[in-house]
């Protein structure tokens, strides 16, 4: 199977109080095209790192990144954004309309939005809601508009950051069921951060366990959850089932 996303002992470290701390500590893994990804994980164990080093947002310090076989600082920058979208927790919004926000990857890119009650449609939004001001919507439809505002680029691969998790149950489910048809439909490539387990079990083909910058185990996500190979990941789906 063509693996869409590939790292290569990729490394990352931050100074933090003039200390320098290693986020990432030579990770290796492959995605195959229109696969979903699951990323769990404690926090500060360096999962939304990957992320941003998959569009740039940050460079790694050693190590590579290959999208559709090209390393990621070979890629011209605006188009390597225009591939691989990211989607955040708190779905910002710029200062305006909803179209004002929707149409900024194609202002963007010196065009203008073409049919853009398309994208609010194929999101689940009513096209009233495009002269509305974003600031206005609700948490679960700011959400929406972000997943619309990042479709208008079409991108092969679609890099979720909890992106659920500031919203109630309903609008959890929703978005959720929105991007698996994203994922069915358009062959997109996820990687998909969580915190919550359950949903890390329902959405992916493939989850990760990140800690302490490495990835403990890689593996079918069914796989994952019944039969973890590694103590380590034994450990953490007991005391996230105990905890709740």
């Amino acid at each position: 199977m063509e693996s869409e996303i590939e790292l290569k002992n990729v490394c990352k470290a931050f100074m933090h109080d003039h200390e320098t701390v290693s986020v990432l500590k030579g990770i290796s893994a492959k995605v195959t095209k229109g696969t979903i990804v699951t990323i769990v994980g404690p926090s500060g164990s360096g999962k939304s790192t990957i992320l941003s080093l998959c569009n740039l947002l940050q460079t790694p310090d050693e190590g590579e990144i290959h999208i559709h076989g090209k390393e990621v600082r070979e890629w011209n920058i605006q188009e390597l954004r225009r591939l691989v979208g990211i989607a955040f927790q708190d779905a910002p919004m710029l200062k305006g309309t909803s179209l004002d926000n929707l149409s900024l990857p194609a202002r963007l890119q010196g065009k203008s939005l073409e049919n853009p009650k398309k994208y609010m449609k194929y999101v689940g939004l009513t096209e009233d809601l495009l002269s509305r001001q974003a600031k206005e919507l609700s948490g679960g439809q700011k959400q929406r508009l972000a997943f619309a505002r990042t479709l208008v680029n079409e991108p092969s691969v679609l890099l979720l950051d909890e992106v659920t998790s500031a919203l109630d149950s309903l609008a959890s489910h929703e978005v959720e069921e929105l991007v698996l048809r994203i994922n069915r439909e358009q062959h997109t490539t996820i990687l998909w951060v969580t915190h919550d387990l359950s949903q890390a079990e329902r959405v992916g083909d493939q989850t990760w366990l990140v800690m302490d910058g490495s990835i403990i185990e890689a593996a079918p996500t069914k796989q994952f959850f019944t039969e973890p190979k590694d103590v380590r990941t034994k450990q953490f789906l007991d005391m996230k089932r105990n905890y709740k």
